[in-house]
């Protein structure tokens, strides 16, 4: 869970601490008692380590007195709940209405910071490579093929790379040049789609070399939405941190992972290297 996340659910837990302790309960045990609740559950639920359900709010509240503050608690469990959201849950039907979402994301969004160890930033992919990696996502996540269709909203954002005075900053790691999706004329077709597209003047690309020195541990990849948003992907979830404390750790890790790339004709120069890797399996 994000630090953010977690704060949130701690300070609900206190909240919620204080509604049974100014309602008289002085334990858990009793406050149990009166809610039917497990003693447990109460303890979890107070120090942060059990997110409450609508209902264990609405029970709650009756039991404290504290029913007109019931809408700000659900408000604050749903945005608690919106920080963290699990891909089963978001792809349920599909990958198309996830790729959707994006859109109005990027069409307010001047300045993006990209940062992707393994496979190329989404809107700078081919049609072949973006269909291979949603055939991953469809086989993995086992939820309906919607696969033409996602990747044709996916390829959508490339438009916001010729639109409006936005600047891109795409940092890949090396390995995103070699990780193959779709195989060699997929990857042959990527490849060269890469050298020209990063001629646009508001496109900056960048490329970790895999023995460059590194100031700060690859991790996770992550999108940056000017400083109001970072989306992070993991194999199970996607995390949104908004917390401004928390994007700051993400300007200062892209910093630091900017220090170890390479630009201009050295990242060309991997390019034409990969080029020359899958052109050799003819």
């Amino acid at each position: 869970m994000s630090t953010e996340a977690q704060d949130q659910r701690d300070a609900l837990g206190a909240r919620l601490r204080g509604f049974r302790r100014n309602a008289g309960y002085a334990s858990g045990r009793s406050f149990a008692a009166a809610t039917g609740f497990h003693e447990s559950k109460v303890s979890r639920i107070e120090h942060g380590r059990q997110k409450p359900s609508e209902v264990d709010l609405r029970i709650w509240c009756e039991t404290t007195g504290q029913q007109e503050q019931l809408p700000d608690l659900i408000a604050a469990l749903r945005h608690i709940n919106e920080l963290w959201l699990e891909w089963k849950r978001q792809l349920s039907d599909g990958a198309t209405s996830r790729q959707q979402k994006a859109i109005p994301v990027y069409a307010k969004t001047k300045l993006f910071r990209i940062w992707h160890p393994t496979v190329i930033w989404g809107a700078l992919q081919t049609a072949d490579y973006a269909e291979d990696t949603f055939k991953q996502v469809v086989s993995f996540f086992d939820i309906p093929d919607d696969i033409e269709a996602a990747r044709d909203k996916r390829l959508e954002r490339q438009k916001y790379l010729y639109e409006g005075d936005r600047a891109f900053h795409v940092l890949l790691g090396e390995q995103a040049l070699y990780s193959n999706f779709g195989g060699r004329n997929v990857m042959l077709g990527q490849l060269e789609w890469l050298l020209n597209v990063m001629r646009l003047p508001r496109l900056s690309v960048g490329f970790v070399p895999r023995d460059a020195p590194l100031g700060i541990w690859p991790g996770n990849s992550f999108s940056m939405f000017d400083e109001k948003l970072v989306l992070v992907e993991t194999y199970s979830a996607e995390l949104s941190v908004t917390k401004p404390s928390e994007i700051e750790m993400y300007v200062k890790a892209f910093g630091l992972l900017k220090r170890s790339a390479v630009y201009g004709d050295s990242a060309k120069e991997l390019i034409r290297g990969a080029i020359r890797h899958y052109d050799r399996y003819r």
